[in-house]
């Protein structure tokens, strides 16, 4: 693995290294042996020249994002080995060789060790998208040791980094297929079918760490009329009908989305008279759509994506979740959904308890949710529990 710089900690700012924390802020080092490039692979020293860890040299307050910690400096056939380590894991809690769900996230970024890279994969297919240039430039070295590590299981490796980096600099290739080719294609998640467009659809094409919150609402919603909002392509749709709802009322901004919607529910042999397609502004329909819901999931895309809009967001929230509070039938239930990293739990929880005043109304939590086991978080680093969510009792 070839090195471009090395950076030098100062004294004293090394403990979170030690402790595994994927990130190296540009306040914490002394001085750089070299001139890295964004992107560039470089090792990082404590302040008497010891090697701690390898990353990748960013641009901004993140200045590297480490793949490998020491002692030993990372060698031999160190992608596939990491890709090889991930796949195990999922193998472990059953993730793969599953007859009712064949698609799942493969590598989660700093959970897998991995700062940087998140890669889906769909029933044979998969998807790379890398948030840094450093994962961007090891593109193909990585669909390399995709085919390693799965063999014949593997069908084709799509990048679809475009959409996180930009298409200017090492990015203007844009998106594309690494190895072989796939057209849109079809997964199993829970017994439940979904066509994926990863070229043309939102992320890598589906929202796979909405899993265990899906079979979430499939439990509480036999009997139930539902409203999803901000329901992109239909997963909880589907799983409401599927379960037993009486109406499901799907609501996105996005015509082309809700045909994916439509398609899935053909797929899965729902009873499209159950079923209410609407393309609309959510926040606009939220204000004066009808109070006979007993199920309202709310899983709006991130409202902040930095620290600086945090307030923004907040407001945001506090404003669909009132008014989905607001007109819910009594004993009704609220799935609500923070997917903006800046956004903790604290903040989300204080949120709702700021949107329940608003509204004068009882609410409980009956549940917190977040994503699905195979998005892994690192003790070490927290930050990367970037879902949230709760299930609200409405009196």
């Amino acid at each position: 693995m070839q090195v471009s710089a090395s950076i030098i900690l100062s004294k004293g700012r090394d403990e979170a290294v030690r402790r595994f924390h994927p990130w190296i802020f540009s306040g914490a080092i002394h001085k750089v042996e070299g001139k890295p490039e964004d992107g560039d692979t470089v090792e990082v020293l404590d302040i008497t020249g010891k090697y701690l860890a390898t990353g990748h040299a960013c641009t901004g307050s993140i200045a590297v994002k480490l793949f490998h910690f020491g002692p030993e400096k990372p060698g031999g056939n160190f992608w596939a080995e990491k890709l090889g380590k991930a796949l195990r894991l999922r193998q472990d809690i059953g993730f793969t060789a599953n007859l009712q769900s064949n698609a799942y996230r493969l590598v989660f970024s700093e959970g897998d060790g991995m700062p940087g890279l998140v890669i889906d994969y769909y029933h044979g297919v998969a998807v790379i998208q890398a948030h840094s240039t450093g994962m961007y430039l090891l593109r193909n070295e990585l669909a390399e040791a995709l085919k390693q590590v799965y063999g014949k299981d593997l069908k084709a490796v799509y990048d679809k980094s475009a959409e996180a980096l930009g298409k200017s600099g090492a990015h203007s290739e844009g998106d594309g297929f690494l190895y072989g080719t796939a057209g849109q294609i079809e997964i199993l998640e829970n017994n439940n079918r979904f066509s994926i467009d990863f070229v043309n659809g939102q992320k890598t094409g589906f929202f796979l760490d909405q899993r265990d919150n899906r079979a979430m609402l499939g439990h509480y919603a036999k009997g139930k009329k539902v409203l999803n909002a901000f329901c992109y392509t239909g997963g909880f749709s589907v799983y409401a009908l599927k379960a037993g709802a009486t109406h499901v009322t799907s609501l996105d901004s996005s015509r082309k989305a809700m045909d994916t919607l439509e398609t899935n529910l053909v797929l899965n042999e729902c009873d499209v008279a159950k079923h209410e397609s609407i393309v609309a502004d959510a926040k606009a329909y939220l204000g004066t759509m009808p109070g006979d819901f007993d199920i309202i999931v709310l899983d709006p895309p991130a409202f902040a994506k930095r620290h600086a809009d945090r307030h923004k967001a907040l407001q945001g929230y506090r404003f669909i979740n009132a008014a989905a509070m607001k007109k819910i039938k009594p004993g009704g239930l609220l799935f609500t959904f923070s997917c903006s990293q800046a956004i903790d739990r604290e903040m989300f929880s204080s949120m709702a308890m700021s949107a329940a005043l608003e509204t004068g109304r009882n609410v409980r939590i009956l549940h917190h949710m977040g994503h699905s086991a195979d998005h892994p978080v690192s003790i070490f680093h927290p930050e990367g529990a970037y879902l949230k969510g709760l299930v609200l009792f409405i009196d």
